[in-house]
């Protein structure tokens, strides 16, 4: 079969063209949103090995996908991710390299990670209250994080985003100050509501419930916010603060605003479950494909282009205490 570029396309005519590739399932925090008490990790051999992830990186930029961002579990925790990053950010077609982290590990791999060839970097910010930080993360160590922000800062990241999942009685009264913080080391700043993934025993998600809308008229309050003219067809939408608009404040809605429509994006598990859509659980195995046939990208790619059809238009999230899926945020991927 003869395989052209740009050759994902859903049922519903979007363009698939980025890639969430988780690299782990573990992580070394056990933050109260997305994991367990006593979270149990998958068995090391389930896990993608560093060349079978760098293989379905290099078959899905083949395929026209122009953005992959490394997830996990906490990426940075994977042993040879440097060298994994090298090997993508290589790949011809690809346009950009992003990673998704908790931030507590770049102090030392922040300069290797941008030698290495990562565009963007995420880092995963929910209070600057320290003893708030540690009970939402139960083991993180906020100055720890705030050391790798600055890290990636010093080794030339230009596009460094903090991601904030507001919990109203936790968090949601720290909003401007997350606002201040950001402005003050020119970092966007993405606000998101709780994703009701997997069964947590911490809160119950519709007490702790926030709204974009609401988050964003606190901020109104002590900011002058003017809608960014530069929203892509990702999840958040961006607004520009007038008092500093080199930056972009962001707002990641999965239940008050709807962003199915413009979806191009697809996840793989580090388990090898090629996952159509955030909130459902259409999948594809493609590490049964991987390990059958090491060698055949032909079998690989119709794999991938064959689950396309299945990508549902949106999610159907609901703002209450009942779980919509079993899978936890770290066995999706960010």
């Amino acid at each position: 079969m003869s395989i052209t570029r740009h050759a994902l396309v859903d049922p519903f005519q979007r363009q698939i063209d980025y890639l969430r590739l988780s690299v782990t399932d573990r992580c070394n925090f056990r933050c109260v949103y997305c994991m367990a008490d006593d979270m149990r990790f998958l068995p090391r051999e389930q896990v993608l090995s560093m060349d079978e992830l760098a293989r379905v990186a290099e078959r899905f930029v083949a395929l026209g996908t122009r953005k992959i961002r490394l997830t996990g579990g906490e990426p940075l925790v994977r042993q040879g991710i440097v060298d994994l990053c090298r090997r993508i950010a290589r790949l011809d077609g690809l346009k950009e390299l992003c990673i998704t982290t908790n931030g507590a590990l770049l102090p030392t791999l922040a300069t290797p990670l941008f030698d290495a060839g990562v565009d963007r970097i995420n880092i995963s910010f929910d209070s600057l209250n320290p003893s708030l930080f540690r009970a939402m993360t139960r083991t993180g160590d906020r100055d720890q994080v705030i050391a790798g922000i600055d890290a990636a800062k010093a080794a030339g990241f230009r596009h460094i985003k903090l991601n904030t999942v507001v919990m109203r009685g936790r968090n949601d009264t720290e909003v401007n100050e997350l606002v201040r913080f950001a402005i003050e080391r020119q970092l966007d700043l993405a606000f998101i509501e709780e994703m009701p993934l997997g069964i947590i025993s911490d809160h119950q998600r519709g007490d702790t419930y926030c709204s974009s809308d609401e988050v964003r008229a606190r901020i109104a309050e002590q900011f002058s916010l003017m809608a960014a003219a530069d929203n892509t067809a990702g999840p958040a939408r961006y607004w520009r603060v007038a008092e500093a608009p080199d930056i972009r404040i962001g707002f990641i809605s999965p239940h008050s605003h709807n962003f199915c429509g413009s979806c191009n994006r697809v996840r793989v598990t580090a388990e090898g479950r090629l996952l159509l859509c955030l909130g459902n659980e259409h999948s594809q195995d493609l590490r049964a494909v991987l390990r059958s046939a090491p060698a055949d990208d032909a079998l690989l790619d119709n794999a991938i282009i064959s689950a396309m059809a299945n990508k549902p238009y949106r999610h159907h999230f609901e703002v209450n205490n009942d779980v919509q899926i079993v899978r936890f945020m770290n066995m999706t991927g960010g």
